[in-house]
């Protein structure tokens, strides 16, 4: 049990991360983190219907018959969907107004009803749940890094106006990185979204290969491998079999 729930948050946070390895809800990603606040608020919006979504869907999939399954996730997660844009409205109205229409958008993200389909609608309720936290939390962690790097390098500030858009007590992560700075407008427009995320995407794609190159094991000492022509030599690089 331990090892499947590592598994899930294993999966959420890097290796099948909403972004960085699914590629999958890039239009808010790329529209609202502008700044890190933006993307914190965003991040924090979807984690909680991805978490609260996975949850009723798994609870309801004996009810649920496949053949209206995909319209029966698509109402619940509008459903919850809605009721997180009133409570956004009610309690953060300035979040609000910065994030506007990519919050309703949260229903057509395809993370979303990508997990409802592939594991909440397949497995119980707490790992559901806890499917849905760790792709939330992944999905956050993206999110906020881009809108952080883009701020950084962008306006020379980190986390502006958080104490007006998440509230006084988030006032702390407010900070002038670089004082003075004139900005680089480019990365805090949409394609410097683009900018961003590809040399994100490049770190990762590294940082994988050179995890799995670290994972395989060496060839014993003395042994020998056929080449693809059938030539017979000693095995020298790592992963060759004897």
């Amino acid at each position: 049990m331990a090892n499947a729930y590592a598994k899930i948050a294993r999966d959420g946070l890097w290796d099948n991360n909403v972004v960085f390895g699914q590629m999958l809800a890039l239009c808010p990603l790329l529209a609202v983190t502008g700044t890190a606040t933006n993307g914190l608020g965003m991040g924090l919006a979807t984690t909680a219907v991805l978490v609260v979504s996975n949850l009723a869907i798994a609870l309801l999939r004996g009810a649920i018959t496949p053949e209206i399954r995909i319209p029966a996730f698509v109402l619940i997660i509008a459903c919850i969907v809605t009721v997180v844009d009133m409570a956004l409205n009610a309690w953060s109205h300035d979040l609000h107004k910065v994030l506007g229409l990519f919050i309703p958008l949260i229903v057509t993200n395809c993370a979303i009803l990508g997990r409802a389909e592939a594991f909440a609608s397949r497995n119980s309720a707490p790992a559901a749940a806890f499917d849905g936290l760790m792709m939330g939390i992944g999905f956050t962690f993206a999110l906020t890094l881009l809108g952080a790097l883009r701020e950084i390098f962008g306006a020379g500030t980190l986390f502006a106006n958080a104490s007006v858009l998440l509230g006084p007590r988030f006032g702390f992560l407010e900070t002038v990185v670089v004082p003075d700075y004139q900005g680089f407008l480019l990365l805090i427009l949409p394609p410097g979204g683009f900018v961003v995320l590809g040399f994100l995407l490049a770190l990762k794609t590294l940082a994988d290969n050179r995890r799995r190159a670290g994972a395989v094991p060496a060839a014993p000492q003395g042994a020998r491998v056929f080449t693809a022509a059938g030539v017979l030599r000693p095995a020298t690089e790592p992963g060759d079999a004897s």
